[in-house]
């Protein structure tokens, strides 16, 4: 996505992992965390500018609108965002049941494969800044379950129908970085073996759906109105109908069909983030707000908006598979892939906190959410459990590790 405001967040907001790890190897407080920010920035631009493409098209024209235009573009990638997530969601359902592919490995292929965290995971390593990346990686596994479960669960508490085995991936996926940080340092090698364990854990995933006997969750309203074989008593009971079906006729009766349209509601978002991105980025200049102050705030949303709505919205709307998908595979691709992609580029030496701080953490809410999916539901307690305890890995990543620079 937009480099330059990826690298801001990821450094000043997102993570504090990302920015006690950088004070650890001699970046003493915001000025050293900005200058290493923007050295990075400086060995990604010219990558940048060798792509343009359309990420540097949208860009350009953002510019040229103008703040005012650019309030503007964020309205309409809000509302972009919005109706592409509404669309996926109706397009995967229809998916699941007529090609009688679990709805759950459809979400676990369609979001939980974070495209932004892989660039931003590059052009971080690019530009000599591995322990962000490192400390961006877990910020966003924390963030997945401490933010975008934990709402959901508050918005809706909803069942969960997950195989034991599943689980028990997901929950213990953080602990194969122990050994790896233990070691102090992470090499290519390492980098291989955690990008071949997510790819496992894919593809265990899928192959075991596969087998299940139902397309979706079994507790859940649509799930009871299935037979094993994955059709319906009443098919037109199971799902409300949507206009793409009258448009469509015979071929709404295909399976890849409806594939094909959520790969296009999934480009739609891909899309409309980067109007979010683009639009925050003239928004700053515009107004002359702090960039620390303004990510702190509005563009956190704005950059944790396409999660969160790829999780609360399909719970909402009775598809808790979807929103489910999307947490275990971002949050296996963040302890496993994305640090992987790390290590392709070059070696990265493990400060001591995220040994004694940031790993624990992610291991302990982690091995928490594996637990409530394990019984059966997410409830609204467990919501504001998860929710209550990435607070106080907040504070006390800002209390007793600088864990976020913000300057007075």
């Amino acid at each position: 996505m937009v480099v330059g405001i990826v690298l801001l967040l990821s450094l000043l907001v997102a993570s504090p992992a990302a920015s006690t790890v950088a004070d650890d190897l001699g970046a003493s407080g915001p000025v050293d965390l900005v200058n290493a920010q923007e050295e990075g920035e400086e060995a990604g631009e010219a990558g940048e500018e060798e792509e343009g493409g359309i990420e540097g098209a949208i860009e350009g024209f953002i510019e040229a609108q103008g703040t005012v235009g650019a309030v503007i573009v964020l309205l309409g990638g809000i509302l972009l965002l919005t109706a592409c997530t509404e669309k996926l969601i109706s397009y995967l359902a229809r998916a699941s049941i007529n090609m009688k592919m679990s709805l759950f490995a459809l979400a676990i292929i369609f979001t939980g494969f974070e495209f932004d965290d892989t660039i931003l995971a590059l052009v971080l390593s690019g530009g000599g800044l591995e322990q962000a990346a490192l400390g961006t990686a877990l910020g966003t596994g924390l963030a997945i379950i401490g933010v975008t479960l934990a709402l959901a669960a508050i918005v809706r508490p909803f069942p969960v129908d997950l195989p034991n085995d599943y689980i028990a991936i997901f929950g213990l996926a953080p602990l194969i970085l122990v050994p790896f940080v233990l070691m102090g340092t992470l090499t290519a090698i390492h980098g291989v073996i955690l990008t071949a364990f997510f790819v496992f854990a894919f593809g265990y995933f899928i192959v075991r759906e596969r087998q299940r006997d139902i397309p979706v969750f079994r507790n859940t309203e649509l799930g009871k109105q299935l037979r094993p074989d994955g059709g319906t008593a009443t098919r037109s009971d199971a799902l409300e109908e949507i206009p793409e079906e009258r448009v469509l006729g015979d071929l709404a009766n295909s399976g890849f069909v409806w594939i094909g349209l959520s790969i296009l509601a999934l480009a739609g978002i891909v899309f409309a983030a980067m109007l979010l991105e683009g639009g925050s980025e003239v928004v700053i200049e515009g107004f002359g707000i702090s960039e620390t102050v303004f990510g702190a705030t509005f563009l956190t949303l704005l950059l944790t908006f396409e999660d969160i709505m790829l999780t609360i919205e399909p719970v909402r709307r009775g598809f808790p598979e979807i929103g489910v998908g999307n947490v275990i595979g971002s949050v296996l691709f963040s302890v496993t892939g994305n640090i992987g992609v790390i290590m392709f580029l070059s070696e990265v030496n493990i400060s001591s906190t995220v040994l004694t701080f940031h790993l624990p953490a992610m291991i302990v809410v982690t091995a928490l959410a594996a637990y409530f999916f394990y019984q059966g539901e997410m409830k609204r307690w467990h919501g504001y459990l998860l929710g209550g305890l990435y607070v106080a890995y907040w504070v006390i990543a800002l209390v007793m590790f600088s864990g976020v620079p913000i300057g007075e």
